[in-house]
């Protein structure tokens, strides 16, 4: 009960179909004047519906320049594990990395692997496909929102999202899980965790000692958002800027980047990108718990106007708008996917 009324009162944690209900009339406004409830799939053209739905990481990455992400391999769901280990060895991934389905759902099915035993126990779980990647070396995460339209030059940084991942400190005599009780965000996760780490739980670290639990910034598995808009400055814009624009296509989304500082950061050095979602990307700095539910449904609106104004320029350049019956078709397929990536 304490923590139905925490998820309660705390609006971050309502359900997706709560949250959006105003939004979903905002769509229908610009679904009418589109003449299409699929205008999405203009707003980045090279990206399969425009990356709202069933769009695939490998082929996203496929579209950013090799240095800006780290080394990728594809596995489909059905090959013989002993190709997958090929495929690890001639990559020269490295233990420990990152395993994760190329059509994702906000982080379920994302595992940190450690051994060849972890990975032939994923994939024989795995009925969808998945990408195997080198764990980027940076301690920080964020996410950045960029939008440009399709007649402009340049860019702009409409959002940043920084990220504190689910760590607990040890105290010399607290076990894992208490020390999770302590936090009800961490608290909201310990199903999942004991799927995950099982006996070790119980395990007590000594003072001091910090473990990180989730080696990535998801909010649904726990990290907390919080909203870097004070990071925004003309050389961050220009560096986001100067990466996008070598992304054929791209004019929407939101990028997750892994970096060393700030600073650096600024001058285009020591980062990475995790990777980058396109239309169906949120602007995730609304999920701050400082802000209300009001300033929530004001930059989501901002942002679906944004994907909209950008549709409707690149529509005018000729590419095309989903039709009812494959946007159906699309739907369907992301229902299914979305009841894989649950059930793992």
């Amino acid at each position: 009960m304490r923590l139905f009324f925490h998820k309660l009162t705390h609006w971050e944690y309502w359900p997706f179909h709560i949250l959006y209900i105003p939004i979903y009339f905002l769509w229908a406004f610009y679904a009418l004047k589109a003449r299409s409830i699929f205008f999405f799939n203009a707003s980045n053209p090279t990206i399969t519906n425009g990356g709202f739905i069933m769009e695939s990481k490998k082929e996203i990455y496929d579209l950013i320049p090799q240095k800006y992400y780290p080394k990728t391999e594809f596995v489909n769901e059905n090959e013989k594990f002993e190709i997958v280990e090929q495929t690890l060895q001639k990559s020269n991934i490295k233990y420990p990395f990152i395993v994760k389905p190329d059509i994702g759902l906000r982080g379920s099915a994302v595992k940190k692997i450690n051994s060849l035993e972890e990975l032939k126990v994923y994939h024989s779980k795995a009925n969808f496909d998945y990408l195997l990647q080198d764990l980027i070396p940076f301690k920080n995460e964020i996410g950045i929102f960029y939008v440009r339209f399709p007649n402009d030059d340049k860019g702009k940084i409409t959002g940043i999202v920084s990220k504190e991942f689910l760590i607990v400190v040890g105290d010399g005599k607290s076990s894992i899980r208490t020390l999770l009780k302590q936090n009800p965000r961490f608290e909201l996760q310990l199903k999942t965790l004991e799927k995950e780490f099982g006996n070790t739980l119980e395990n007590i670290l000594p003072v001091g000692e910090p473990l990180n639990l989730v080696p990535f910034g998801n909010h649904c598995r726990g990290a907390k958002f919080v909203d870097g808009e004070s990071l925004i400055t003309s050389k961050l814009n220009e560096v986001i800027n100067e990466m996008c624009l070598q992304i054929d296509g791209f004019y929407f989304g939101r990028m997750d980047l892994m970096y060393n500082s700030i600073e650096e950061l600024e001058e285009g050095k020591n980062f990475q990108v995790v990777e980058i979602n396109g239309a169906g990307s949120e602007p995730t700095h609304i999920y701050d718990p400082r802000h209300s539910i009001f300033f929530a449904w004001k930059e989501l609106s901002r942002h679906i106007t944004y994907m909209y104004q950008i549709s409707i320029e690149n529509h005018k350049k000729g590419f095309p708008y989903l039709s009812h019956k494959s946007g159906m078709e699309q739907y369907r397929l992301h229902l299914a996917q979305n009841k894989k990536l649950n059930h793992f």
